[in-house]
Order: structure tokens, then C-alpha cells, then sequence
């Protein structure tokens, strides 16, 4: 089931489900650990004697968020028992603490005596062996700790402080399902202390006034000892929790609209999202550094791992996303974090976790008895062309002073090193990770890397590493036009093979990453070569359906729906295959009115996929349009922010406005 409503600050990540159950607790890190390890963490309601958790069937739900905020707003109505909740999910935009208002109002038109239970099903650092969950009387909360892992849940209301029941005990073990079905009859044991497999689960009473509403604050905090959870649970009290929630509200608005840029030509709702794809965006951001690719832990039951890793390529475009709205602060710390990460020989392996630590990879060391480089180059290449953007945006020369020589001239070095007698890297693995030959967009990606450290090289002084890397540049590129153009086709192979003998088998699959060919500068978008290449891939990809979109390539099997009519849809639309044709209709458009004809309806695709949260998947049915796959997904919402902010640069040129802060 897809994520919805993430909120998270950097160190804390909290995501929900479709059904607003919550599925994920990430902490310190966002990506490491999840604390429920995807278990659910079930929220329920008890009115004068029925009982509802929020998965059954007698709630309507609706999960949005506070425009151009991280605060969610939450309407729930469950007719059987009269009862309407708006609900508003923050974590603090400072500390580690999740904040939960309700509002509970009566739909029955009686006074109500309601009550309200979280269960907490927590596995600390991934692992449920050796948990401790204990009523904490100086508080009136339940902690659950392991080692350097405290959580805290408590609650408050205009009258009274701390939780009114709770019920601490086992799971999943000996046929214990768990706390969470004490609380069907509206009481809970409180049972004082519980050890190992536990879980626990929380109450709050409320006196509803009939036709009238009631208020109450819950919260969870996290921290590393014991004195850590008290003492943020002291600040809540003292602060409120209201004022803390409401300058979280503040932060996330100033934080997204921290740019005076106008977006006035966007469509409203495009302009929505575009702002709301800011703010996921950050929530995928570790305060480390780390870009997450998602933190979805569904996706563990079709391939036994997850997406909560830093890859470098998803990692570099989503800071171009970042630099072009101008948060370089986040920037930065990418670029620090991939110091810390680059491989002594100038290249990176597969992909990272969120401290830096090489993470899990299915690419060998070894390949037919001989050694190779598990990489895919192109993650090496786009860091490379990514800090070139962010110091010709920010022309930040300190901060670039101490990456220039582990950073740019020696993954440049290594590129050139790393090609064989034509001038074309060598092989390595494609950015779908499934194909091991020399690619078009890691071709592509290199050229752009090159002539970055070219420019850097030049303005260091280094004018002879800046001639090898620009000669390197155009003999790839020149080899590129040779060996990987195919004229009767007119159209770019998405790989070839080296023969042995300096020739190449071409692989001519049409391929929407061969976008690259343009977008880092390989080639001019306008080349009359790019132009046939990109109209290709859209009549070839385009899904022809109703929910439409572009595939990845012909006929890609991963997740796929469509094993027969694989002519109307070769495989399933996903939103950056769909903007990179956007993103190629910007940079060719000559005209205000063109670039609008060609532009804003995928834009508007994008917009008419997202749940109405806004949160984006990564490929979705190419005939229900329903997600699939990992939802958000961190390199879907950067790249709509790119096509967004490149369609506003490009129509302020065309028209020639002024650039004004838009109200």
C-alpha cells in the first residue's frame, strides 16, 4: 500500500498509509533505523460503547496536508458512530517529536464520551528481541527503549496532562496478537512493565458536548536515553504543544516559499504541487546528507530489500532539483556527504546508506572469472555535473575549495582512465541497474561531468587538467556520433557491447533514459539527431490508455502489468520518463506559446497521478492509473520541481518579464 502524508524534519521520518494507519518510524536517521519495521501501528476510536480501528470499512477518509506546509490535515467521518476527526500530523521542524492534534466533533447530536487509542508496535533498530515497555508515572506516558533508543508517547488537553489508559504486553509471540485488542471494549489493562517482543497501547478520554467539538494533543518523542524523552516531554509542556505545532506550520511555509520566484504562469494546481513536491522532497532528506530514494518498507515483500539508500545518480538529480529552488544549504551537505563516500579510486559503488556505509548491491565484483568494477558510472559522472550547478548558482568558492581535488579532479581523472581505445567508458551498469554494456545516458552523463571539471579545472589554474578533460569530452562525444548513432534509424542505441575487435553490437530497445543525450549537455537539444531520438521514444513509449504517460523502454518487465498489448503499453508510465519529455519541449520551444502547448499538459499527467496529498509514486497501472511501487518517490517530486522551474526560466526568457515575487 502506498506511503501518504510523510512528515519528518531530517532525523525523524513518519509515513502513513492510504488507510492513515502508521506504517514507518525512521530515527535518527531518515532511511535508518525503521522502528515498526512496516508492522502497522493501529489507531482506534471507542463512542458510548462501539468501537472502530481507522481500517474498517465505516470510515471515509481524506489525507492532504496544510497548503505549502509539513502539517497534514485529516478529515475522518464514521456515520455508525456520529462522530467527525480532523486530525494534523507534524514532527517539529527542531527536535525529534511527532505531534498529533485531534479535533473530535460530534455528529449525533448528543454529548459524547469518546475515547481514543494509539498502538505502538515497535521492532527498536529493526529488531523486536530485547524491548522494554513501561508506564512512566512521573510523566503519565509509556516509554519503549533499547539500548540508545527511547520513545515516548503522552498526550495532553486543556485539562489534564499524560494518558488516561494503557496496556503493555507481548507480540507475536505464543500466539499474542498483540495490546492493540484490549482496547476493542474501551479499556486497557495497564499492566505496568512488559519485556522482550512487546508492544503497547495508549488512551485519551474526551467528553465531546452534543454538536460540539474537543480537543487533544498526543505526541511521541524520540531521543537516546531516558533523560532525553523526559526532557523533550518537559519542553512540550512548557512550550505547548500547540505553539510548538504552529511554528512547525510557519517553518514549512517560509522554508518552500524562501525564493521570490514567480510561478504565476503555472496553472494553480500545478503550482501546488509544485510546492508540495518541495516539501516531500525534504522528507526524504537526511540532515547528513543523504538523498533517500524512498522510505516505503512495502516494497520489502517484492524484492526483500527497500529503497531506503542513497544512490548517487537519484542523489545528484535531486539536488539539481534543490539548487534550482534555491536550497543550498541542503545542497552542500550532499555534496559533503558524497565526500565522505567516494571510493579512494575517484568513483562510487552502487549505492550508500544513510550514515555512508556501503549499502546492500546485487552488481558482482567479478563477472565470466574476471575482475570488474561493480558501478554504474553514471552516478560517479552526475555528482560531478551537479556541484558544477550548484557553484554556478551559488558561487560558494570556499565551500568548493576543499571537494575540488576528491570530488572533481580525481573522479575526472578516473573517467578519462576508465575508457577504452575509442574513447567510451568502459562497461559498466545502467541506471535501471539491470544491464551491464556502455550506455547512452552514462556516455552522456560523462561528457557532462568532464566538461564540468573542465570549467572548475580552469578556474583552479590548472589549465592542463582542464585541457585533458574537455579533450576527453569531445573525444567521447565524437565517438559517441560513431559508434552509437544509428542511420538508418536515425535514432541513438540505449547500449552497445564491445565485439573485441573496436566495433560494438548496438542495442536499439528505445529507451527514455536516452534523454540524457541533451540534458548534460552532450548534445543541443535542438540537434536535429536529439529532436528524431525524443519524438521516437514518445510514439514509442507513450502508453496508450486512458491514464497515458511514458514507459521506462520496450517492454519492461519490472512491475509489470501488460504481458500482451505490449505495442499500446510497453511497460508502465512513470512520472520522470513522462517529465524528460517535458523537460526536451522547454528547451527546444521558441515561442511563450508553444512551450505552454507542449509543456503544461505533462505537467498536468503529473498532477492528475498524485494522490490528492500530492505524494507521487514511481510508475503507476497503465490502465487504472493506481500507484505501483514506491510511493513517494524522492526522484518523481524533483524531477516535476525541475521541469517546473525549467518551464518558468524558460518563459520568463521567452516573454522577456521581469521576475517578481508572486503573492
Amino acid at each position: 500500500m502506498p506511503r501518504d502524508i510523510p512528515v519528518g524534519n531530517g532525523q525523524l521520518l513518519i509515513t502513513f498509509d492510504a488507510l492513515y494507519r502508521m506504517r514507518d518510524i525512521y530515527y535518527p536517521h531518515v532511511g535508518r533505523y525503521n522502528h515498526t519495521s512496516g508492522h502497522v501501528q493501529r489507531f482506534g476510536v471507542w463512542a458510548d460503547g462501539k468501537f472502530a480501528w481507522i481500517e474498517d470499512s465505516g470510515w471515509t477518509r481524506e489525507l492532504r496536508y496544510k497548503a505549502d506546509t509539513l502539517l497534514t490535515d485529516v478529515r475522518l467521518v464514521n456515520e455508525s458512530l456520529g462522530l467527525e476527526i480532523v486530525c494534523h500530523d507534524c514532527v517539529d521542524f527542531s527536535d525529534a517529536i511527532f505531534f498529533r492534534r485531534f479535533d473530535v466533533t460530534d455528529l449525533a447530536g448528543k454529548p459524547r464520551d469518546v475515547r481514543l487509542f494509539m498502538h505502538l508496535d515497535l521492532s527498536i533498530a529493526e529488531n523486536p528481541v530485547g524491548d522494554t515497555a513501561n508506564y512512566d508515572p512521573s510523566t503519565n506516558g509509556v516509554v519503549i527503549y533499547k539500548q540508545d533508543h527511547y520513545f515516548m508517547a503522552n498526550a495532553a488537553d486543556q485539562h489534564k496532562n499524560g494518558i488516561d489508559h494503557w496496556a503493555i504486553g507481548t507480540k507475536r509471540v505464543g500466539g499474542a496478537e498483540g495490546t492493540w485488542r484490549d482496547a476493542e471494549d474501551g479499556q486497557l489493562g495497564r499492566n505496568a512493565i512488559s519485556q522482550g517482543s512487546v508492544d503497547a497501547t495508549v488512551g485519551f478520554n474526551m467528553q465531546v458536548p452534543a454538536n460540539g467539538s474537543t480537543s487533544l494533543h498526543a505526541w511521541i518523542v524520540c531521543g537516546e536515553s531516558y533523560d532525553d524523552v523526559k526532557g523533550l516531554n518537559t519542553k512540550i509542556l512548557d512550550t505547548g504543544p500547540e505553539r510548538m505545532m504552529a511554528r512547525t506550520e510557519a517553518y514549512w511555509r517560509l522554508w518552500c516559499r524562501k525564493e521570490p520566484t514567480d510561478t504565476s504562469i503555472l496553472p494553480e494546481r500545478v503550482r501546488d504541487l509544485f510546492y508540495r513536491s518541495q516539501l516531500l522532497m525534504r522528507t526524504q532528506i537526511d540532515s547528513g546528507g543523504a538523498i533517500i530514494a524512498a522510505n516505503d518498507s512495502d516494497i520489502t515483500q517484492f524484492g526483500g530489500d527497500h529503497y531506503s539508500y542513497c544512490w548517487m545518480r537519484d542523489g545528484a538529480l535531486v539536488t539539481y532539483g534543490l539548487i534550482l529552488t534555491g536550497q543550498s544549504e541542503l545542497s552542500r551537505n550532499f555534496f559533503r556527504y558524497c565526500a565522505r563516500c567516494i571510493e579512494p579510486g575517484g568513483y562510487f559503488l552502487h549505492k550508500y546508506s544513510p550514515t555512508g556505509a556501503l549499502a546492500s548491491s546485487w552488481h558482482p565484483w567479478m563477472l565470466q572469472g574476471q575482475r570488474i568494477l561493480p558501478i554504474q558510472q553514471d552516478e560517479t559522472a552526475l555528482v560531478v555535473w551537479a556541484l558544477r550547478k550548484h557553484f554556478e548558482t551559488f558561487r560558494d568558492v570556499e565551500f568548493i575549495k576543499d571537494l575540488y581535488v576528491p570530488l572533481i579532479a580525481k573522479p575526472a581523472e578516473w573517467m578519462l582512465e576508465y575508457r577504452d581505445h575509442n574513447g567510451l567508458p568502459l562497461p559498466s551498469w545502467d541506471l535501471w541497474e539491470e544491464r551491464r554494456g556502455v550506455h547512452t545516458f552514462t556516455v552522456a552523463a560523462t561528457i557532462g561531468a568532464l566538461n564540468a571539471a573542465a570549467d572548475f579545472a580552469t578556474e583552479f589554474g590548472e589549465l592542463d587538467r582542464a585541457a585533458a578533460f574537455r579533450e576527453g569530452a569531445e573525444r567521447m562525444r565524437g565517438a559517441m556520433k560513431r559508434h552509437m548513432f544509428h542511420e538508418q534509424a536515425g535514432r541513438f542505441a540505449r547500449l552497445v557491447q564491445p565485439l573485441g575487435d573496436g566495433t560494438y553490437r548496438l542495442d536499439m530497445t528505445c529507451d527514455s533514459a536516452n534523454y540524457s543525450l541533451f540534458a548534460f549537455g552532450a548534445f543541443d537539444a535542438a540537434d536535429e539527431r536529439i529532436t528524431s531520438e525524443m519524438r521516437a521514444l514518445r510514439d514509442r513509449l507513450w502508453i496508450k490508455t486512458d491514464v497515458g504517460g511514458c514507459a521506462r523502454y520496450e517492454r519492461d518487465y519490472y512491475h509489470q502489468i501488460e504481458h500482451d498489448d505490449l505495442e499500446a503499453i510497453p511497460g508502465n508510465p512513470w512520472v520522470i520518463c513522462t517529465l524528460w519529455q517535458a523537460q526536451h519541449a522547454i528547451a527546444i520551444a521558441e515561442d511563450a506559446e508553444t512551450l505552454k502547448k507542449e509543456v503544461l499538459p505533462l505537467l498536468e499527467w503529473a498532477v492528475d497521478r498524485a494522490e490528492p496529498s500530492g505524494v507521487l509514486a514511481e510508475q503507476f497501472h497503465p490502465r487504472t492509473g493506481d500507484p505501483i511501487s514506491v510511493s513517494p518517490l524522492t526522484w518523481s517530486h524533483s524531477t516535476f520541481v525541475i521541469a517546473c522551474m525549467e518551464f518558468v526560466r524558460k518563459y520568463h526568457a521567452l516573454t522577456s518579464k521581469p521576475q517578481t515575487a508572486h503573492a
